[in-house]
């Protein structure tokens, strides 16, 4: 049963499971399979606490940072995955660990309005959203998910506003998505904190570094996530317990435990793949740009979440609108696209015809900037993770959290175990 200590320090994150070996914590060398932004928080909290144990990652591609990247063509700026941050300490902590704190600051607050496209109009998200899905329907699909095992499309009793959430977060609809796994709060899973809600936030309003998120904000790096991994890895370059090593296979935990010399259960996966029907969806990402009179009837905002499976755009996020950082040139604003591939037929004249549609016409900007594979979360995932193989240890999106906030904090549980 987690301390009160722990979920001020973690939050709702402890309704996650942390998928470790129970012997890990007496290693006297870790391997983290993946260098993304798991694995290289994990090196970095477990080899800060334990300068005396020897710390490898082992990266596939030649490159670290995995799905964290960020764009840049002259002026205009635009990250690849996530481009912000919601409220959560651990994150908080991570920044000023690694000297960002003047490089990161709240979101601009006139961007934080979000709209879902329902019936072709822009539906505005909040509480009269309420009175779309239907209190009572609402409030006894949530009682009900407390059972265990339901999608997401069963917990909000709305499909097209149900669909949207599961778009932007997991690039599936919300029959396809595991309720526990992307609401553990509003389920339930794994807990409840020993104290009430609104004395809990308090506590862990008031255990923040830097400044204190105001409720419903995010926040946000200069020059984009890159920041976030160049400044990981410049402080792990500076740790003398820790190797970076690119372009490793790693078939299995057992053959990189080989390969190191050491226990599998001193090896974290921090990479994707590692479950029994493991499946992934993909998307494509587009950056679009105007001149500011262009798009002159397009509100600020955070972005638009499109559930019409007929449209090849999924999501618009406002990239210009929502950071201090400037991200394109003066007088212009950039958006970012949204594209998944079960949607789209892989012509981009579709893409940008959409786009104008929904946006303006004739923009100055448009080109393909990245693709992207997401991890499926069925429904019974989260409940499915007991039963996997504990020989290692897993870490990441791919198992059990996909926020940026829930990779940083993982890695302080795992440190923990040190």
């Amino acid at each position: 049963m987690p301390s009160l200590e722990s979920w001020i320090r973690h939050g709702e994150e402890l309704r996650r499971p942390l998928i470790a070996n129970a012997k890990l914590g007496k290693s006297e060398k870790v391997v983290i399979v993946g260098g993304g932004l798991s694995g290289l928080c994990c090196a970095y909290r477990i080899a800060q606490k334990r300068p005396d144990i020897s710390v490898v990652i082992h990266e596939r591609s030649n490159r670290l940072g995995g799905v964290i990247n960020t764009w840049q063509e002259g002026e205009w700026i635009c990250d690849l995955a996530v481009n912000a941050t919601r409220p959560h300490p651990a994150f908080w902590r991570l920044i000023k660990d690694i000297g960002l704190s003047e490089k990161f600051s709240p979101s601009r607050p006139q961007a934080k309005s979000r709209w879902v496209l329902l019936d072709g109009k822009p539906h505005k998200l909040s509480w009269r959203t309420l009175f779309k899905i239907g209190p009572l329907k609402l409030r006894k699909a949530i009682k009900n998910s407390r059972a265990g095992g339901r999608t997401v499309g069963q917990v909000i009793p709305h499909k097209p506003i149900a669909d949207a959430l599961c778009l932007g977060i997991v690039n599936d609809t919300s029959d396809n998505v595991d309720a526990d796994f992307l609401l553990p709060s509003l389920t339930r899973f794994g807990g409840n904190p020993p104290i009430k809600r609104a004395k809990l936030t308090k506590l862990i309003a008031d255990s923040y570094p830097l400044f204190t998120p105001k409720r419903g904000s995010i926040a946000s790096i200069d020059g984009g996530m890159q920041s976030l991994v160049d400044a990981l890895v410049t402080a792990l370059s500076s740790l003398e317990n820790v190797e970076m090593r690119l372009e490793q296979e790693a078939q299995s935990a057992q053959a990189v435990a080989q390969e190191y010399d050491i226990a599998v259960e001193s090896v974290i996966w921090a990479a994707p793949g590692v479950q029994e029907n493991f499946t992934e969806s993909s998307l494509s990402i587009f950056a679009i740009g105007y001149r500011e009179e262009q798009v002159a009837d397009v509100k600020v905002g955070y972005g638009t979440l499109i559930p019409d499976s007929q449209l090849p755009i999924s999501g618009i996020l406002h990239e210009s609108d929502l950071h201090h950082s400037q991200r394109c040139p003066e007088g212009h604003r950039l958006f970012r696209l949204m594209v998944p591939h079960n949607r789209w037929d892989k012509d981009e004249q579709k893409v940008i015809q959409c786009a104008e549609k929904l946006l303006a016409r004739d923009p100055v900007l448009f080109v393909k900037i990245g693709e992207r594979k997401i991890p499926s979360y069925s429904p019974g995932y989260m409940t499915s993770l007991n039963q996997l193989d504990k020989d290692c240890s897993f870490a990441g999106w791919s198992i059990s959290g996909v926020s940026i906030t829930h990779v940083v904090d993982e890695a302080e549980r795992f440190a923990e175990l040190f």
